[in-house]
């Protein structure tokens, strides 16, 4: 909230704008919930990355909000950072699992769609799934909170390109650059529901295939664990995919695998203005700590609380 967070390896930096205008600015460590061979490993890195970047996530937008307050307030506790994940994919499951499935089951209600076991069913679970999303994001950026969120996002890209231009990174500079970039975060959530509509329209059938259940209710609370569970593969796989996409250099096929994404961050970017892109500097002016890049990185005057 009112900042941006920029990560370094295994540790990342934090600058927020309080309502005085100054910025002031912390370093924390990225807290590793798993061992670090997990992190290297091809089609397994992916649902622990996920993991690691939600709790790190929730405490850095904790973080944020102390910085803010004049007097600060205490930091939350590893468990209640815990704690606010699992109600963040509880509200997840709930959005883009629970959801589309009821809603493809009164599709099958009505005779215009198949049951679990059949291709259609998964069909309108995907259809459902992408209106919600949209739907979402599309609803929060009306709150005026959001918005001012999300040209602090638009900002941190702006930063991240001029950095990556390899010349010195200052707000003008920044502020020059596309708020569009193929790394975000929002692209891996696309990759996630488009796997999960392929994934769940050719496995489900074929697992209901192998152990039918006689009862209607455990036939669908079956298939519902199902598609809980290969939130894994999918988000091992999407990740996989977003690290590909992103390094293709120009192209048809990088314009195929990249323009989804990048349509998505109109929804999820503002265009920012020079106090946003100053204090997105500025994360990245903390994050880089003593190496050599952090030389070409000019920023406004900023004050490091502990």
């Amino acid at each position: 909230m009112e900042g941006v967070m920029m990560r370094n390896g295994d540790r990342y930096g934090l600058a927020v704008r309080r309502q005085d205008n100054s910025i002031v600015a912390c370093r924390r460590p990225w807290i590793a919930l798993f061992p670090k061979l997990f992190s290297h490993i091809p089609l397994i890195r992916g649902f622990p990355v996920l993991i690691e970047t939600v709790y790190n996530g929730v405490a850095a937008l904790n973080g944020s909000a102390t910085l803010a307050e004049e007097n600060e307030k205490e930091h939350l506790s590893r468990w209640q950072v815990i704690a606010s994940m699992i109600f963040a994919f509880a509200m997840a499951i709930a959005l883009f699992v629970l959801a589309p499935h009821l809603l493809s089951f009164v599709m099958y209600w009505l005779h215009v769609g198949g049951d679990v076991e059949g291709v259609t069913f998964h069909i309108w679970d995907g259809f459902y799934k992408l209106c919600i999303f949209f739907a979402y994001l599309k609803c929060i950026t009306l709150m005026p909170e959001i918005r001012r969120v999300f040209c602090f996002h638009g900002a941190e890209h702006k930063t991240i390109h001029a950095f990556e231009k390899e010349k010195d990174v200052t707000a003008t500079a920044a502020l020059a650059m596309s708020r569009f970039h193929p790394r975000c975060g929002t692209t891996f959530l696309l990759f996630v529901i488009t796997l999960s509509i392929i994934l769940h329209a050719v496995c489900v059938p074929f697992l209901l295939s192998l152990w039918p259940p006689t009862s209607e209710v455990v036939k669908h609370l079956l298939t519902i664990i199902l598609k809980v569970l290969l939130i894994i593969p999918i988000s091992a796989v999407s990740y996989e995919a977003i690290k590909a996409a992103a390094k293709l250099k120009g192209g048809a096929l990088a314009t195929f695998f990249q323009s989804p994404g990048l349509f998505l961050q109109r929804l999820t970017t503002q265009e920012p203005n020079c106090e946003h892109v100053e204090v997105a500097v500025v994360a990245l002016h903390v994050a880089l700590d003593d190496s050599d890049d952090k030389e070409c990185v000019k920023t406004v005057p900023y004050t490091i609380v502990p």
